[in-house]
């Protein structure tokens, strides 16, 4: 019989854009006591949580709440309640995450409309709300962040020309939730999926997500509760029910409502996480931590810029929380982070699809987003890059950085 020793993580710095390294406050939350969870104090911890969602969302909408499960637990509870077989979907596609919204849809029975650019690039928002025009697609799923390849797009015209013309907007907010604006009600999004694991700092295992009215709506004319714990008052055939239970959002509303029916037993332990991991977040205040997020990012592309380097994506549509770098030519991508790993003990990360072996993607998220961790994956790169003979500018990197910072030389 083998005998297993305890886990001994070795400490990383994480500078990819997801999983993050989780804010000390989180992970000593998440070693409070187990409750039960119809216990008074803990549902009591489910609506602060709620409520700071609620802030963090920047919306007045009643549900507010997360979903247990990786971020796409999100995306597939609201797509798989709201899609009901051959309602038409349109999807602009600039990067992987486009494609995944894509995939739960079609096995949603959705007829999946498509809209693509190069991955780099976003959507003029004019050209979405045309398509949107010739489509009339019940729903419009959208992502804000893509961290693919550290773009992002708007929506601020998006959403309204959505609502004036009865579209439902689904986004996928998991990367740029807590890390830059996600303006819910102002940009008038129907439903929002955000991210625990990355700029929220918390770890992988929910998926906060929003909805208004209209949507809710849309969920009671669907709403089947499980035989085992309906009450006479609950309908136990519909003509269309939701076809996962598990990802049944008009279940969970009264599981996370006042009725609390049982639903499924509470991930308690993560509950606490995020609890703690938003309150952080309206702690900070939501404007600080964005400029925050700016500043490093500044701060991150001077560097990479003063050492030779070249962005990715340097234009107007970056995501301030991921930093994309063409990998030099010659130069072998996956040797560099395997090297700034086993030596620097810092993780950053390749891409996917066409931009696979071209491209590093560097995160600034959340707790991770840090001046020693900016100046620590620079100085790292710069003797990676070193050390595989790359033409690099050695030694400006670092300096372009703290210029960026505003440090000033000591007088002598």
């Amino acid at each position: 019989m083998t005998n297993y020793r305890e886990i001994q993580a070795p400490l990383r710095t994480i500078m990819t854009p997801g999983p993050v390294e989780v804010d000390p406050r989180v992970l000593r939350a998440m070693s409070t006591p187990i409750l039960g969870q119809f216990d008074p104090a803990f549902t009591a911890m489910m609506n602060e949580t709620m409520d700071m969602l609620r802030q963090v969302f920047q919306t007045n909408n009643k549900w507010a709440f997360p979903i247990d499960g990786t971020s796409r637990s999100g995306l597939e509870a609201v797509l798989c309640s709201v899609i009901e077989p051959g309602d038409r979907v349109l999807v602009p596609i600039f990067g992987r995450f486009g494609h995944l919204l894509t995939e739960i849809a079609e096995r949603c029975g959705a007829v999946v409309h498509l809209m693509e650019c190069p991955w780099g690039q976003v959507f003029d928002q004019q050209a979405v709300i045309e398509e949107v025009r010739r489509i009339q697609p019940k729903v419009l799923a959208i992502v804000h962040g893509e961290t693919s390849t550290g773009c992002m797009q708007p929506l601020d015209q998006i959403g309204p020309a959505c609502r004036e013309l009865g579209v439902l907007t689904v986004v996928d907010a998991v990367a740029t939730l807590g890390g830059t604006p996600v303006k819910v009600d102002e940009w008038q999004l129907d439903a929002v999926i955000g991210g625990t694991q990355k700029c929220l700092s918390v770890p992988s295992g929910m998926a906060p997500i929003t909805y208004n009215e209209v949507i809710e709506k849309l969920l009671l004319t669907r709403k089947k509760v499980e035989r085992g714990v309906a009450q006479e008052q609950d309908r136990l055939e519909v003509r269309v029910p939701i076809r996962s239970n598990y990802f049944d959002l008009s279940q969970l509303q009264d599981y996370w409502g006042p009725r609390r029916l049982n639903h499924h037993t509470e991930a308690t332990s993560m509950l606490y996480a995020l609890r703690e991991g938003v309150r952080i977040v309206l702690e900070e205040g939501l404007e600080a931590r964005f400029e925050r997020h700016r500043l490093h990012e500044r701060a991150l592309m001077a560097g990479i810029r003063g050492m030779g380097l070249e962005l990715f994506n340097d234009v107007p549509w970056k995501a301030p929380m991921v930093t994309c770098v063409k990998i030099p030519a010659a130069i072998n991508g996956e040797s560099v982070r395997q090297m700034l790993l086993e030596q620097f003990g810092i993780e950053i990360a390749s891409s996917f699809g066409p931009l696979h072996g071209q491209i590093w993607r560097i995160g600034t998220m959340g707790y991770s987003c840090r001046k020693e961790n900016v100046l620590f994956v620079l100085s790292a790169l710069e003797a990676v890059l070193i050390r595989h003979q790359a033409k690099i500018e050695i030694g400006r990197g670092m300096q372009a950085a703290l210029d960026a910072y505003g440090v000033e030389q000591a007088a002598n």
